[in-house]
């Protein structure tokens, strides 16, 4: 099996399907709204074709250091970040974005798919959580289910326990103050 290849719950190599994610979500009782929708790339198409969707929208920035450390900072989707900054909360890192490569290979979504959930790939945890903390305050808050052709409206409660589940202990920045 290749770095970019994970087992899946169901012992299929590669990178788990939306349906195994939302099962997953089923099966610890987190409730979750589904939209179905053509594919979305950018925020920018995300606010053309949502209509009334209520609730926080969110960008995630799948983000890593010169050697190796890699984060999802998962934010309000009109928040502008400063990666100088953020790197100062993060400890001192030089951040940059993660290539599609990489973003595949630790989990297994293409640009434009990332999200929160994407960590149900991340089979080695080799990725840190970091949540924006003013973005917890909204509900339902939305998401892509490992495809950018669906997303999910969940509480901020259920996206927490879903990563605790995993195993994630998610960092909670506030991000406004970075701005």
């Amino acid at each position: 099996m290749s770095e970019s290849e994970s087992v899946s719950a169901n012992g299929q190599s590669g990178p788990r399907t939306p349906d195994e994610l939302l099962a997953h979500l089923d099966g610890l009782e987190l409730g979750y709204e589904l939209h179905r929708h053509p594919p979305l790339f950018t925020v920018e198409d995300s606010k053309a074709l949502r209509g009334e969707l209520s609730g926080g929208h969110c960008k995630n920035l799948f983000l890593r250091d010169r050697k190796g450390k890699m984060w999802l900072v998962v934010t309000l989707e009109d928040r502008p970040i400063d990666l100088k900054q953020l790197g100062a909360a993060l400890g001192g890192a030089r951040l940059s974005f993660g290539s599609p490569d990489r973003l595949m290979t630790h989990l297994g979504v293409i640009p434009g798919a990332v999200s929160p959930y994407a960590v149900f790939n991340d089979v080695g945890r080799d990725v840190t959580v970091v949540l924006d903390k003013e973005m917890l305050t909204y509900d339902p808050l939305n998401y892509h289910p490992l495809s950018n052709e669906m997303t999910i409206a969940v509480s901020p409660d259920s996206l927490v326990a879903f990563l605790r589940n995993l195993g994630y202990e998610p960092e909670i920045l506030d991000l406004a103050a970075l701005a």
